[in-house]
């Protein structure tokens, strides 16, 4: 399985820190939120990664080339990161999608172990995987879930009572659902202006995604603003202060 890591945006609410610097190697704890993927990624066993870059994508490359070995990565380049909404980034990686990936935002932080499970998971298809909704944030992506079933996805579930939040990681076992789901949603009239998450949607429509829930004590953060990075650092602090480790 190949993760593959949508790093294309300009990363506008992380101003000024993303003025002359890609999102996904602004710095959280000291190391770039890409490093921090790309070693739990090959933390839990996969086989390599995709990055799929736009804004300021020489320097992607060159700090990719920078690292050490280990995890084999390829960088694809979405021309469309200026105009089109994150489908864009899953368009530019379509080649990938009929074998399995797990397809994750390049703003998230993960525990190792979250990706390990969703790896692990013996159900077939395509799976995203939640959180129990306790209060939504301001960016949350909802999600109506009942029992293992994915019913609706969205950041405003008109007619839909929202039971959990994405983590906007989203598992494939192989197969053309995904990319069947793809398609059809970026070829609706401005369809290049939707969220990847629209196509996790429609293959619910159709023949359906199953929700994979964390366990309660795993860790994730979400990088859309300064004061992420600064909630990690509090977290992070926290723990090893009580010894439970980074």
């Amino acid at each position: 399985m190949k993760a593959i890591i949508l790093a294309a945006g300009h990363g506008s609410r992380l101003l000024p820190l993303t003025l002359t610097t890609p999102k996904c190697l602004v710095e959280v704890g000291g190391r770039a939120i890409l490093d921090h993927q790309l070693d739990a990624v090959a933390a839990a066993g996969f086989d390599g990664a995709v990055v799929v870059g736009g804004y300021r994508i020489d320097q992607i490359a060159a700090h990719l080339s920078a690292r050490d070995g280990g995890l084999p990565t390829e960088l694809v380049f979405n021309p469309f990161w200026s105009i089109a909404n994150s489908i864009g980034s899953v368009w530019a990686a379509r080649a990938y999608l009929d074998a399995p990936f797990a397809l994750m935002n390049g703003d998230t932080v993960f525990d190792a172990p979250i990706l390990r499970a969703a790896v692990a998971d013996p159900v077939t298809g395509v799976k995203l995987v939640i959180e129990p909704l306790v209060e939504p944030g301001l960016d949350d992506m909802l999600v109506e879930a009942d029992g293992d079933r994915i019913v609706a996805v969205g950041k405003h579930l008109v007619g839909h009572s929202a039971t959990a939040r994405s983590l906007g990681l989203i598992v494939s076992t192989g197969g053309t659902t995904y990319a069947d789901a793809l398609r059809a949603v970026i070829g609706e009239e401005d369809g290049i202006h939707a969220y990847h998450h629209a196509v996790v949607r429609r293959a619910a429509e159709t023949v359906g995604v199953h929700a994979l829930r964390i366990a309660p004590d795993a860790r994730w953060q979400e990088i859309d603003r300064p004061e992420d990075i600064a909630q990690w650092q509090h977290d992070h602090d926290a723990l090893a202060g009580d010894g439970s480790g980074a």
